[in-house]
């Protein structure tokens, strides 16, 4: 399930495909059975609203969830700016030398998380993640041997600062594989589809008109589309964009 979410566009199309089917079968089942008796058919439309309401329910609630982490990875990237600034200014306390050796670092990496947020491409994103490990290490070696050559207060402010680096970007990680549960998605498909399958049961609309019943799996299918979207960190159309980290680069590479 997760890797069909990777894919918003995939999402869409299958949603599409699947709830129309289950329209036209639902339709199927009705023409054979000669559809419902008079009778019955106000305790079906009582069925029916129940099921398109509770329908309603989970995808508002999936989407409100996909858009907390939305907010989440864009609060995150702004964090992640502001603990990379305040960290270049804070080596000026180390010694020339192991000041100008961190900055050296903090430059590319820098230029590294920006690339790990525009990037769509998912083997490119696993080497700029192996790339990050290794600037990470050689950023807290560039602190931790002043540090521990000469262990001052200000040294400590230093380390403090790289250390919140490095631990903004595993919140950042972290968030971005944060994303809405499997059984979750399972749960709101199931649901579209026997909303669907009802639909078309109990449709009463003529041979001419028949076309009105892909409208309802239409707009499911956009809200999935929606869903999954905002949902994938970097494989749909509305992502996060790094304008914190860019503005903080083109302030540093101006210096």
């Amino acid at each position: 399930m997760i890797k069909l979410v990777n894919h918003p566009m995939v999402v869409f199309g299958a949603s599409f495909l699947c709830l129309s089917l289950s329209v036209w079968l639902g339709r199927a089942v009705a023409k054979s059975r000669y559809g419902l008796e008079e009778d019955t058919r106000k305790d079906f439309d009582t069925i029916l609203a129940a099921t398109l309401t509770l329908l309603g329910l989970i995808v508002g609630f999936s989407f409100s969830m996909a858009l907390g982490r939305y907010d989440q990875r864009k609060n995150l990237e702004a964090e992640e700016a502001n603990a990379i600034g305040t960290e270049y200014v804070r080596v000026q306390l180390l010694p020339a030398a192991d000041a100008a050796k961190a900055r050296s670092f903090l430059l590319v990496y820098l230029d590294k998380r920006i690339l790990f947020y525009e990037s769509r491409n998912r083997s490119e994103l696993e080497r700029i993640t192996a790339r990050t490990a290794q600037l990470q290490a050689g950023l807290w070696g560039a602190v931790r041997a002043p540090a521990v050559a000469q262990p001052q207060p200000v040294a400590a402010l230093a380390v403090e600062g790289m250390n919140d680096v490095l631990n903004s970007e595993g919140y950042t990680l972290a968030a971005w594989q944060n994303r809405i549960p499997s059984a979750a998605w399972a749960l709101m498909v199931a649901i579209a589809l026997l909303s669907n399958l009802m639909i078309g049961y109990g449709s009463r609309a003529g041979k001419g008109r028949s076309f009105f019943l892909l409208i309802f799996p239409l707009v499911v299918s956009v809200a999935f589309l929606l869903i999954a979207d905002i949902d994938c960190p970097n494989g749909g159309l509305i992502q996060v964009v790094p304008q914190n980290l860019l503005g903080l680069s083109q302030s540093l590479h101006a210096r």
